[in-house]
């Protein structure tokens, strides 16, 4: 019904937070490519609880597993690409109190309502445990990307509460963002994001805060102009993830402010690009499709709905009462979305591009190395 994402790369996804381990189907993945599995267990790794003291003290390794689509020296073939990933810390007996009663503002309600009845145990479908299956495929998707040309997806966070950082998107490494671990590249930022989410943390409270994205080397030409728009797509993409409330590509809700003679990106002849723009206020897309600048967008993201004090709320048969949740979770989801965030753009992005080729076979020569600082970037 609600698992698989794409057009020609599709990730269908499945299982829950305290099942038996959680996973994914790729189709779609061209043959041939010769597939990177440390790299893939790498972005997992980045994904993972338990990596710091600002995140769920859930202990797995979530080692990934492949199950099919692979020969035997680790080349695509072409058909389903399917992995696994193992619960081996799943607690279901510490959501056992609230088997029968609402937690404020979690899916434990909506769940009910939508089939009935609910997987309690950690929310089941609407754990953001299945983000594992996401940034799997997206890893994936990543190396697809690269093969088809030097792209580079970047994401970072850029806000935490009010505490707002000062970075360059034409410049940012995945390095910088991997120094901290806030995953935000401003030092200064980031130890201030540090000491506000252990703030909100200490008090059994959480904390949201907005994380950015910037993908570099994305020849013009990907998207469609009326419902496959690439930005829409990336915003169902985006939208889709746990605790995701708000998506904004290039100005975003800040061009509202400025007039349309302001907000226009000028065409500009350029040495490397041919056709470049001199500002990137439409971050990368125009009418739906990409224009070679660097894509640029932002994911708000809300505080984690699981606060450790007690609350009001009501029980299955509408009776009031109160909950105080219990379990492993995270006071802020922003570091542990940036890997996140970066796969469903690169699975969105992939798919694109597969599809531009499928319609009207290879490419132009695409922007610059990823390597190279591109031109444009819009906060």
């Amino acid at each position: 019904m609600g698992d698989t994402f794409g057009r020609l790369l599709r990730l269908t996804t499945f299982g829950e937070s305290h099942g038996g381990g959680v996973g994914g189907v790729l189709d779609g993945v061209p043959p041939g490519l010769a597939l990177d599995a440390p790299a893939i267990q790498a972005e997992l790794d980045r994904r993972r609880p338990g990596q710091s003291a600002l995140t769920t003290q859930r202990k797995e390794s979530d080692t990934v597993e492949f199950l099919s689509g692979l020969d035997p020296e680790g080349r695509t073939l072409g058909t389903a690409l399917a992995f696994l990933v193992r619960n081996t810390d799943a607690d279901p007996r510490a959501y056992a109190p609230f088997k029968d009663r609402y937690r404020p503002s979690h899916a434990d309600f909506t769940y009910e309502a939508r089939y009935g009845l609910r997987a309690w145990a950690g929310g089941g479908r609407a754990s953001a445990r299945e983000t594992i299956s996401r940034v799997a495929g997206g890893a994936v998707a990543r190396q697809v990307l690269t093969a088809l040309g030097p792209v580079e997806v970047v994401a970072w966070v850029d806000r935490v509460g009010d505490v707002q950082a000062t970075v360059d998107p034409d410049t940012v490494t995945h390095d910088a963002v991997d120094a901290h671990l806030t995953r935000c590249p401003d030092p200064t930022a980031a130890r201030a994001m540090e000491a506000r989410i252990r703030e909100v943390r200490a008090q059994g409270d959480t904390i949201g805060g907005v994380v950015r994205c910037v993908a570099r080397g994305i020849p013009a030409g990907l998207g469609d102009p009326v419902f496959d728009k690439l930005d829409a797509d990336l915003a169902k993409a985006m939208m889709s993830l746990p605790a995701a409330k708000g998506f904004e590509v290039g100005s975003g809700y800040a061009g509202t402010r400025l007039t349309g003679l302001a907000h226009n990106d000028p065409f500009v002849p350029d040495p490397t690009l041919g056709i470049a723009t001199r500002s990137n206020h439409s971050g990368g897309i125009q009418g739906g499709i990409s224009n070679g600048m660097a894509i640029a967008l932002s994911v708000a993201f809300k505080p984690v709905a699981t606060v450790f004090r007690d609350q009001d709320t009501v029980d299955r048969s509408g009776q009031a009462t109160t909950v105080k949740p219990r379990g492993r979770h995270d006071p802020c989801v922003l570091p542990r979305a940036v890997p996140i965030v970066e796969a469903m753009t690169c699975l969105v992005l992939a798919d694109h591009w597969l599809r531009w080729r499928g319609q009207v076979g290879d490419p132009p020569p695409v922007p610059p190395a990823a390597t190279s600082p591109a031109r444009g970037g819009a906060r």
